[in-house]
Formats: structure tokens, sequence, C-alpha cells
């Protein structure tokens, strides 16, 4: 079971950046997935989430500027951020599980299985 991040880097403010979060060794269908972010000296923060009970959420904290989406051909949820700001500067982790409340919840704590992270940094 596996979850594999990709898609940071550095970017300049109201840039942008599209990651990927690729599953694999798991039923796709059965897991939801969510969007975390961990900034430097801070805790991790759930900012995302798509399962097939509880559709798409985006936090507010970065509501209109991120959006969630997924292609199940692939085995892939995509977050897309536009008008990057310096403070969105984090690694960028997704991760599943089969309790879709429990990702709807966006705490960090206790899910099936974590990707190991990609780094996005805002900065001109």
């Amino acid at each position: 079971v596996r979850l594999e991040e990709s898609g940071g880097g550095l970017v300049q403010p109201g840039g942008s950046l599209r990651l990927s979060c690729v599953g694999s060794g798991f039923t796709w269908g059965d897991y939801a997935i969510g969007w975390y972010r961990q900034a430097p000296g801070k805790e991790r923060e759930g900012i995302s989430f798509i399962s097939v009970k509880n559709g798409r959420y985006i936090a507010d904290s970065v509501k209109g500027r991120f959006a969630i989406s997924g292609d199940d051909a692939l085995n892939t949820v995509y977050l897309e951020m536009n008008n990057l700001k310096p403070e969105d500067t984090a690694v960028y982790y997704c991760a599943g599980d089969r309790r879709d409340d429990l990702i709807a919840t966006l705490v960090p704590r206790s899910l099936e299985v974590w990707g190991h992270g990609t780094q996005v940094t805002v900065s001109s």
C-alpha cells in the first residue's frame, strides 16, 4: 500500500503548481484521499479531501486558490494550487484511508497510508 506525491518545487508568489498523489497496492476506489501540509515549525494541517461518500472539500485557508480533483483511471488525485503565497511554503503530503469520515475531519492522525511528501517553496 503506497502513496507517492510529486509536483512540488520553487515558485514565485502568484505562481501555480499542480501536485499529484498516485496510489498503488490497494483498491483505489475504496479510499478517500486528503491533502495536508506542514510548514517549518508548525503542525501539520489538513487542507483538502476527496471521497466517494463526502465529495470534495477545500479548507477556508486555501479556498478560492486551491482545487482538488481525481482521475480514477490513473489512481491519482491532484491538488491544483494557484496564486501561491509565501505562507503556502510547506511540505505537502497526501494520505489515504478507507474511513471517509475520518478523512473528512482533515485531522492528520491515525490514517492508514501516507506519502513521503513533496516540498513547495514560494519565494521571489
